[in-house]
């Protein structure tokens, strides 16, 4: 199958793939019951949840396991959203201070018709990942940037935006509603089409993942997969309630998880 991606070449997508994978970490190793209660289960919350969903033990501490895991995952898909961009034509990936800065000598057209030079950005995840004190933050800090030069724009660009856009970013700072045309929101797509002049940039590079993560996970040497012994452990425990039911015994070792030390719990 050709190549689609005329801004990155195949090559260098499948090295960020396979370093965005390797960012998993310590994540892929195995889980066992000390590391899976290292920050302490909330024990009723499995009890309702395994009731409520109608699942097996296996089943709910999976997906526990699946959700500390999960956690800790966003900053490496984190990682993947901004750092692609130093594969970018006239994309630099600074180690401090924004997270992209892009510059184009024949300049970049903003929608308002103002031509600037320098795009510095500032990415999120996901679009309501900010609260209203971080946003304040980051606007002041674009508003000097603009004083400072004032042949850029600062964008905040969101991989996950509520819809495709690219608009004047307003908010709050000090109570008052705030804007300027060349501080703008723009949604992962529409800044991949400022990059290349291709609209369906983004699109294509979604289009091309699944096969390179694929082939990245598979090779040899490429990514272990974890054999988690919680659930056997927790069978061990409960084997230790000879007299409850089997479904009572696990609910009474998953208590000592979180209740170990509370009253009446030591000797259950």
């Amino acid at each position: 199958m050709s190549w689609d991606l005329e801004f990155i070449s195949e090559e260098n997508f499948k090295k960020h793939v396979r370093a965005t994978i390797m960012k998993y970490g310590e994540k892929l190793e195995s889980y066992d019951l000390k590391r899976f209660n290292s920050n302490l289960i909330d024990p009723i919350k499995l009890i309702f949840d395994k009731s409520v969903y109608r699942v097996g033990w296996e089943e709910i501490v999976n997906n526990e396991i699946f959700r500390q895991r999960d956690k800790s995952n966003n900053n490496d898909i984190g990682y993947f959203h901004q750092n692609i961009f130093s594969y970018f034509a006239g994309c630099e990936v600074p180690q401090a201070g924004w997270d992209v800065i892009y510059k184009n000598p024949d300049g970049i057209k903003m929608p308002e018709g103002d031509v600037v030079h320098t795009i510095y950005v500032e990415m999120k995840n996901k679009h309501n990942t900010m609260n209203s004190a971080s946003s304040a933050k980051t606007y002041i800090k674009m508003q000097g940037q603009i004083l400072e030069d004032d042949d850029c724009a600062c964008f905040l660009v969101e991989a996950i935006a509520k819809k495709s856009q690219n608009v004047k970013w307003t908010t709050k700072v000090d109570g008052k509603n705030v804007q300027h045309r060349l501080i703008r929101r723009v949604s992962m797509d529409q800044f991949y089409t400022i990059l290349t002049s291709d609209s369906q940039a983004f699109y294509k590079m979604c289009m091309a993942l699944p096969g390179v993560v694929n082939t990245v996970v598979n090779e040899e040497g490429g990514v272990s997969v974890p054999q988690d012994t919680v659930i056997s452990e927790l069978r061990e425990i409960a084997a230790k309630y000879p007299g409850r039911t089997e479904e009572m015994a696990m609910a009474v070792a998953v208590y000592a998880l979180g209740f170990g030390t509370y009253a009446g719990f030591g000797g259950i």
